[in-house]
C-alpha cells in the first residue's frame, strides 16, 4: 500500500475518495472528493465511545461488526465512482486505519490506490498556509447594484483571472443575499474552496469583488482580507437608477413574502417609518419603489463601511453604460496598460 504526501497537483490529476463519515465530509473535504464512508456518522460515534471505554482493540472489532454488512456495497460504490480513473487516492482524518483498511479492500479487489499521508489533517495545514502567501489582487468595488459579480464573470470570459467570493459562499452579501442561493458551505469548506482557487491563480493578477469580512455566515480569512484592503480598488461609479435596475433584475423575481422577510431583517437600520413604507410597497407589488428605499440605506452603509475600512489606491470608473461585457473589457485594458 503506497502512502503519498498531499500536493495541490493531486486535485487535478487524481480521483479522490474520502472515507470519513458524512458529517465529517460535510464539515469540510478536499474539493472534488467523493464520500464513501466506511462508518456512517452514528456508527463512528459508537466506535468512538467503545474506544474511550474499552480501548483500541475493542473499537476495531466494533468497527468491523458495524461496517461488515455494508463493506461490499461501499466497495462497489467506490469501484463504480472511480471507473476509468488510473490514479486513485483515499484519505481519512489522519491517513490512519480507515483509509488504510479501505485501500486494502480496493487493492484486494484489484485496483491500484494510494493513501494520502497525514490525511485530511495534512491537507488542512496546507489550506491555512495558502492564506499566508502573497497574491496580486485587483479589487472590483462599487455600491450595491453595480453588477460587480456579473462583471467578474465577464472578466473570466476574456481570460482575466477572478475569484467569485460570493459564489464560493453561496451568498450575495446583503440581507437579501441568500435568496435563490443554495445552502452556504461550512466555514471550513469555504476556506477549502477558496484555497483551491488561490492555488490556481498563483502570482497572476486576480480580480476579486470588494466584500465585507463576512459573506453571509462565512468569513474571509484574515490573511486574504488584509491583502484585499491594501490592493488597488477599481470603483464602479454607476448612477442610482442603473443600480436600481440591476437590483430589480437580481431580486425582482422573488415573492413579496420572501422580500418582506429580508426587508424586516434590516428594519432597525432602515428605521420604523422607512420599514413600514417599504413593506407597504412590497405588499402592493411596487418592488422598484421598495428597493429604492433599501438601496438608499445600503448606499449609506457602504459609505460607512469604507470609512472604517480604508482601502488601497482607488481608481474611479464612471459607468453610465449598462453593458457589463464592455465594462469588463475596459477594466481589462486599463489594468494591462492598453
Amino acid at each position: 500500500m503506497a502512502s503519498i504526501p498531499f500536493t495541490w497537483e493531486l486535485l487535478d490529476s487524481t480521483f479522490i475518495i474520502d472515507v470519513r463519515s458524512e458529517i465529517e465530509f460535510e464539515k469540510g473535504h478536499i474539493p472534488g472528493a467523493v464520500n464513501v464512508p466506511i462508518l456512517n456518522t452514528e456508527e463512528r460515534k459508537i466506535v468512538g465511545i467503545t474506544f474511550k471505554k474499552l480501548g483500541q482493540q475493542h473499537a476495531v472489532l466494533k468497527g468491523l461488526e458495524l461496517s461488515g454488512p455494508n463493506l461490499s456495497k461501499r466497495l462497489k460504490q467506490a469501484v463504480k465512482l472511480s471507473k476509468n480513473n488510473q490514479n486513485i487516492v483515499v484519505y481519512c482524518w489522519r491517513g490512519g486505519m480507515r483509509s488504510s483498511f479501505f485501500t486494502f479492500l480496493m487493492e484486494f479487489y484489484g485496483i491500484n490506490v494510494s493513501v494520502i499521508k497525514g490525511g485530511y489533517k495534512s491537507y488542512r495545514k496546507q489550506v491555512l498556509k495558502s492564506f499566508e502567501s502573497t497574491y496580486n489582487f485587483s479589487i472590483l468595488s462599487g455600491m450595491t447594484g453595480s453588477a460587480k459579480t456579473t462583471i467578474l464573470h465577464e472578466l473570466d470570459k476574456i481570460n482575466a483571472f477572478s475569484i467569485d467570493l460570493e459564489g464560493l459562499a453561496n451568498h450575495r452579501g446583503s440581507s437579501f443575499g441568500a435568496l435563490g442561493m443554495a445552502k452556504q458551505p461550512s466555514q471550513e469548506q469555504f476556506e477549502n474552496n477558496l484555497s483551491h482557487c488561490l492555488i490556481k491563480v498563483g502570482k497572476q493578477k486576480c480580480w476579486v469583488e470588494d466584500e465585507s469580512r463576512t459573506v453571509g455566515a462565512t468569513i474571509i480569512p484574515e490573511g486574504i482580507w488584509n491583502q484585499m484592503r491594501k490592493a488597488p480598488h477599481y470603483f464602479l461609479d454607476k448612477p442610482f437608477d442603473i443600480r436600481l435596475d440591476q437590483i430589480m433584475l437580481d431580486y425582482g423575481i422573488f415573492s413579496k413574502e420572501e422580500l418582506q422577510s429580508c426587508m424586516e431583517r434590516i428594519s432597525k437600520r432602515l428605521g420604523p417609518q422607512n420599514t413600514k413604507n417599504a413593506i407597504s410597497l412590497l405588499q402592493s407589488e411596487q418592488f422598484r419603489e421598495a428597493f429604492s428605499i433599501a438601496l438608499t440605506y445600503y448606499d449609506k452603509a457602504y459609505a460607512y463601511h469604507r470609512e472604517i475600512n480604508p482601502l488601497g489606491k482607488k481608481i474611479q470608473i464612471s459607468c453610465n453604460a449598462t453593458n457589463n461585457a464592455e465594462i469588463a473589457q475596459h477594466l481589462f485594458k486599463l489594468t494591462n496598460g492598453e
